[in-house]
């Protein structure tokens, strides 16, 4: 798997899963429970992570409609 997002935006991780899903690539959330034991003021990323055959097409997909990709 490879790392296509990582940010403490509550709002991003949800749209970039909506668009991805649109395109049938699947996704995985890291960091989620450790996000929620911070107690939700937002210092801790989350990340989001797609196969690598789907790194490519999910980053194109993220940057078409304006969202940061911060994976390599």
């Amino acid at each position: 798997m490879k790392e296509l997002l990582r940010t403490t935006d509550p709002t991003i991780i949800p749209f970039a899963k909506a668009l991805l899903a649109g395109e049938d690539i699947d996704c995985f959330e890291f960091d989620v429970n450790i996000s929620i034991l911070e107690g939700g003021i937002g210092i801790l990323p989350r990340r989001l992570m797609v196969a690598d055959e789907d790194h490519f097409l999910a980053k194109a997909v993220l940057r078409d409609n304006g969202v940061e990709v911060t994976g390599g």
